[in-house]
């Protein structure tokens, strides 16, 4: 249960082209790249409680690995799709449902960080976290 706990954006890695390639305009990618986030993960065996907490938003989302959910990104974006644990790294598998392109994200403890990577069409961004 190494996710559990709770995490704060410290940096982030080329996350604002990833946000361009996703068609958020300047005013999103800028307050999206500075909105201080802030997840609670609690890990039950196959089951997550995510707390989201934001400049822009607060939102507590609950799913089972490898079970389909919803899921809209601060901006609206409505996503669907799962999370996979492949050894020690979350996968998730998500479509988005305005233009049916595949969105791809990885948490993974390393060191004593949490790395979020997200790819989309091709660009990767990562958000890096620190524990609280």
């Amino acid at each position: 249960m190494a996710f559990n706990g709770t995490w704060k954006v410290d940096r982030n890695d080329n996350y604002e082209k990833l946000m361009e390639a996703m068609g958020f305009n300047i005013v999103k990618r800028k307050i999206g790249a500075h909105d201080n986030l802030k997840i609670t993960i609690h890990q039950d065996g196959n089951k997550f409680v995510i707390k989201e907490s934001s400049n822009l938003r607060t939102i507590e989302l609950e799913f089972t690995l490898g079970v389909n959910f919803e899921y809209s990104l601060a901006d609206g974006t409505e996503l669907s799709g799962s999370w996979s644990m492949e050894g020690n790294k979350l996968v998730g598998s998500f479509t988005r449902k305005d233009n049916g392109k595949a969105i791809t994200a990885y948490r993974e403890i390393i060191g004593d960080e949490l790395v979020q990577t997200y790819i989309y069409e091709g660009v990767e961004g990562k958000r890096i976290f620190k524990r609280e």
